[in-house]
């Protein structure tokens, strides 16, 4: 097997990555990972165990589990193999491909790229003539998974997770279209979605059925940005409509009413953000303001009622669900990787059709606290739930068997240097300090600029011109929301300090001034190749506390600095405090977050 996955080598045809999409993009739009190159301290420590070790023990993993394999025997079915496993172990090899296709934009690998293309001549066998590809069924047919139907389809919206097999091949393809320019893996996800789209819907020789697990909306929409065929968006559509109406209703599922009349966070936290990701998509490409009354409700409730301090979501193991209203126990709380994963799509989802800064504020919070707690700073290891407190032995483990964690943690990784800026005809958005290199085309005209900082752990950041644009453009400066006194957009925790924050904005050695734009600071000039831009954002440790209403903290505080969350860890007899995303790095321990 591994000789054939290092020496099959797929012909595919070569386009350009830089081609021009055909189809509309959000209000806001995103940058592509391929247009920023990161050169930053702390986020290039997590890209690089991520390159050398994260990405290559998953697919290490894929390979001794029999992922690939699976592909191989679809090829042949056998009515006397026994399919074990997960239905959805196809999406662990799309996962890990995605991530690594964005780690070839930083880490340029002959032999990597080469190792993926063997993998896809595996995946591209594998598909069916009319593009349908779900090995939990081919493999055996006649005996499926056990949680396959008899017939295509006829479990989607229980367990058989075939809409959802698709949903993270779409996201891989266009990571690696983008990545390499390659369509051997986009080929075949617009296949199986042409497959899906001409057999599901409500016309004459259709079935109307829903994901069972989402993701396929999300997905859907991203290949109608890429493609500009208004057929994945009129599907992702669909599955959002039909929600609700199926013979799937329940909360679990986020399927006990249509969307529309939804006003709460229900149900498995990892599926309602990515369903809640995709309402956000379709609302924001539609530009359908039902759609959007209805996602503005549900991003509310979690803020206001759901959230926890380190910007995890799921507060408890049945179900790996949401709780109640204010109901955030912490030694007890799910947060699984995957939601927070999940949690940072939906914010930025949210951002891309709002425009507002307290989107990145919430999405920040998550993605320096919630998120990277999932896995070390090896990368070699993981945590599926995220507890804010622990009075037992808990240590991340080096793979599971239900792998979505670590797989996810594969591509969300290498996916960063894609939430720093974002544009809006000529105006330039910066969301997240790290230190890199952008290229972009900004209203007609080439932008090429650097960032310098050494954030989180202090507040400056130095901003270079390195080019000289014909015209003048906005540079927009996220001002964090705990510079300017807000915890989170809305009570659920307040600062109960007397601490007072500040921040400051020159250009070229001069201070300037202006009002906050929906919470940045707007520079508009004629640049100059060589200007500099610095921005200075005061820290401090600061106390913080929850509203009243959230039993759990009641007469306690939590502590933090900047983005970054802390805890209180105990390790051999030793109490000190440290980053809540670095606790359980050095041995067995007991950790809370609220003291």
């Amino acid at each position: 097997m591994k000789k054939i996955l290092f020496t099959a080598i797929a012909a595919a045809a070569v386009f350009s990555c830089t081609e021009k999409n055909s189809g509309p993009s959000y209000p806001i739009e995103p940058v592509a990972f391929t247009s920023v190159k990161v050169s930053d301290e702390f986020w290039g420590q997590r890209l690089k165990a991520s390159r050398e070790v994260t990405i290559p023990l998953a697919f290490s993993k894929c390979e001794e589990t029999g992922r690939y394999e699976n592909f191989v025997r679809a090829t042949k079915p056998d009515s006397t193999y026994v399919i074990g496993g997960y239905s959805f172990d196809d999406t662990d090899v799309y996962k890990t491909i995605e991530g690594a296709s964005y780690i070839l934009q930083t880490y340029p690998d002959a032999g990597l790229e080469a190792y993926i293309d063997s993998v896809l001549t595996l995946v591209a066998a594998a598909q069916e003539a009319d593009g349908y590809l779900n090995t939990a069924r081919q493999m055996n047919p006649w005996h499926p998974h056990e949680w396959e139907g008899p017939q295509r389809w006829s479990k989607v919206e229980e367990l058989s997770h075939e809409f959802y097999n698709l949903g993270h091949m779409v996201e891989g393809a266009i990571a690696h279209y983008q990545a390499t320019g390659k369509r051997n893996f986009l080929d075949i996800a617009i296949k199986y979605a042409d497959c899906v789209c001409r057999e599901i819907g409500p016309g004459e020789n259709q079935i109307v059925r829903v994901p069972g697990h989402e993701i396929a909306e999300m997905a859907l929409a991203k290949l109608y940005t890429v493609t500009g065929d208004r057929k994945y968006l009129d599907q992702a559509r669909f599955f959002v409509d039909r929600r609700g109406t199926t013979g799937r209703r329940d909360e679990y599922s986020q399927a006990h009413l249509p969307i529309l009349e939804q006003d709460e966070a229900v149900g498995h936290a990892v599926r309602a953000t990515y369903f809640y990701s995709g309402v956000a998509d379709v609302a924001a490409l539609t530009g359908d303001q039902k759609y959007i009354d209805a996602i503005d409700r549900i991003w509310e409730n979690i803020v206001s009622k759901k959230l926890y301090i380190t910007g995890g979501v799921g507060a408890t193991n049945r179900g790996e669900a949401f709780g109640k209203n204010y109901e955030l126990p912490n030694e007890s709380a799910y947060c699984e990787t995957c939601a927070a994963i999940g949690f940072v799509y939906f914010n930025y989802r949210m951002f891309l059709l709002h425009g507002e800064s307290k989107y990145f504020d919430v999405l920040e919070r998550t993605l320096y606290n919630g998120l990277i707690s999932g896995v070390s700073e090896e990368g070699n290891s993981f945590f599926y739930p995220n507890p804010l407190e622990c009075n037992r032995l808990y240590q991340r483990q080096p793979w599971f068997g239900c792998a979505c964690c670590p797989s996810n943690i594969c591509r969300f990784i290498p996916s960063v240097p894609g939430y720093v800026y974002a544009v809006k005809d000529d105006n330039l958005y910066v969301n997240l300090y790290m230190s890199n290199t952008l290229t972009q085309e900004l209203d007609g005209q080439a932008i090429v600029l650097s960032q310098n900082t050494d954030y989180p752990w202090n507040g400056d950041i130095r901003i270079s011109i390195d080019n000289s644009p014909e015209r003048p453009f906005t540079l927009r400066l996220r001002i964090p929301g705990w510079v300017r006194g807000e915890v989170v957009p809305s009570d659920l925790y307040s600062y109960a300090d007397d601490v007072r924050l500040d921040y400051s904005v020159s250009v070229n050695g001069e201070k300037i001034e202006a009002e906050l734009q929906d919470g940045y600071f707007c520079i508009r000039r004629k640049w100059n190749e060589g200007d500099k831009v610095e921005l200075h954002l005061d820290m401090a440790e600061r106390s913080v506390v929850a509203n009243e209403a959230v039993e759990a903290d009641r007469g306690k505080h939590s502590l933090e600095r900047g983005p970054i969350v802390f805890c209180q860890e105990t390790v051999q007899g030793v109490t000190d405090t440290i980053p809540y995303y670095h606790w359980a790095h050095r041995g067995p321990s007991s950790m809370k977050v609220w003291l």
